[in-house]
């Protein structure tokens, strides 16, 4: 009877000790987690205005650090992911700040009615356009819908360049401020043909550094003389649905291009080929500035972002090509289009 008294005891007891040890390391989890969200607020300047939000951004912030931790830990994956500027932010309130493209049928258009590209056979098996100079360092479109800005002023960037062999960084206010239709609305997203219409429209485009980026929806004022650095004549849609005709256009010029950027994986992307999951519902928009194979034979598509340096591979992101679907991986072959200078 002692025995068995003294085993129930002994068990008793190793069930507090197991119990109190996982509760002392869930507290330990939770201290290092506070401290490396106290650290990435400091780097980040991120203050909460009240306890509430602290509270529910830290849990947010948890959140995500789990998600990319047990990512990283399975192996066996194309690309990594890391913690950004935005891990207190849920997917859906990102997708809400920092993307913005937004797709409407063109009444009517200033393109010519055909690919210029469509009967090239000499095709580089790769080629990057940063090399070429033909692309102009990575921005930050901040908590403004304006990708869309973003993606077509790289395009006339490099179009610019390779037909003046002059490389200006160019004005995406002017285009959020001033490129306003039924179909593009500055933050509030739009797409890049509009972007393409307004500067012909202008008969120009002035230098970022004549008309600054303020990351918000600001008056108009790019009509005068001193606004219009660079032009261009047109712009031409490649054919949607191709992924052989937009390496065609890509290995011509920076071409625009739109993507599904939904998911945790493409907010907390940090390097490598992207092969995660998506659909190919267009949200986002970015530049193709080039194309290439990886050292482990993975044929992907080079991207610009607008999401600053430290989101990526110093702003960048390669995204699979050559993919079964024939709109590209998450949607990057639907609705491409580049500029005419």
């Amino acid at each position: 009877m002692a025995l068995t008294l003294k085993i129930k005891f002994f068990t008793f007891m190793f069930i507090v000790c197991v119990d109190l040890a996982s509760a002392m390391s869930r507290m330990l989890d939770e201290t290092i987690v506070a401290e490396r969200h106290r650290q990435w607020m400091v780097q980040h300047g991120r203050s909460y205005a009240t306890q509430e939000e602290q509270t529910m951004r830290f849990q947010t912030f948890k959140n995500n650090l789990e998600f990319i931790d047990n990512f990283n830990n399975m192996g066996n994956q194309t690309y990594k992911l890391s913690v950004n500027e935005f891990a207190d932010l849920t997917n859906e309130e990102f997708l809400t700040y920092y993307a913005g493209y937004t797709f409407y049928p063109s009444e009517t258009s200033l393109k010519p009615k055909r690919f210029r590209y469509e009967n090239l056979t000499n095709v580089p098996e790769s080629i990057d356009w940063r090399k070429k100079g033909a692309v102009t360092g990575i921005k930050n479109q901040a908590s403004c819908g304006s990708c869309w800005a973003f993606s077509a002023i790289a395009a006339v960037e490099g179009a610019v360049k390779i037909k003046t062999g002059q490389l200006l960084s160019l004005s995406e206010q002017q285009v959020v401020d001033c490129a306003r239709t039924k179909r593009s609305h500055g933050c509030d997203g739009g797409y890049m043909d509009e972007a393409f219409n307004y500067i012909v429209r202008n008969q120009g485009i002035a230098k970022e550094s004549k008309y600054r980026y303020t990351a918000k929806d600001g008056k108009c004022s790019g009509q005068k003389e001193t606004f219009r650095a660079a032009q261009i004549v047109g712009y031409e849609d490649v054919p949607k649905d191709n992924e052989e005709a937009l390496l065609k256009a890509a290995s011509q010029q920076p071409v625009s291009v739109a993507l599904d950027g939904a998911g945790y994986g493409f907010q907390f992307y940090s390097g490598g080929v992207f092969g995660g999951a998506c659909r190919t519902r267009l949200n986002h928009a970015v530049t193709v500035v080039g194309y290439g194979t990886s050292e482990d034979g993975i044929k992907y598509w080079l991207v610009k972002n607008s999401w600053g340096k430290s989101w990526g591979e110093n702003g960048y992101m390669r995204i699979k090509r050559d993919v079964h679907s024939k709109k590209g991986h998450c949607g990057i072959a639907k609705k491409p289009s580049y500029p005419l200078a």
